[in-house]
């Protein structure tokens, strides 16, 4: 999920790792070609992603621990 001016800059910066279809036109919504995005970049997506649409009571204790080291 991300805002619409965000969806607009991935796409022009990176095509070869976000993109969009003609479904997802109008609607928050980013595409990504997991073949072609590193592991801290796809995870910086995907918890910016979660944010966006967390409770805040999750949001904190997420917060005061940070995104779990695999």
């Amino acid at each position: 999920m991300v805002d619409q001016d965000e969806k607009e800059s991935l796409l022009a910066s990176d095509p070869d790792v976000f993109f969009s279809t003609p479904h997802y036109d109008g609607y928050p919504a980013m595409l990504v070609r997991l073949s072609a995005i590193g592991i801290d970049e796809l995870e910086e997506v995907l918890v910016e992603s979660w944010r966006r649409k967390a409770p805040k009571k999750l949001l904190k204790p997420f917060d005061a621990e940070g995104p779990s080291s695999s």
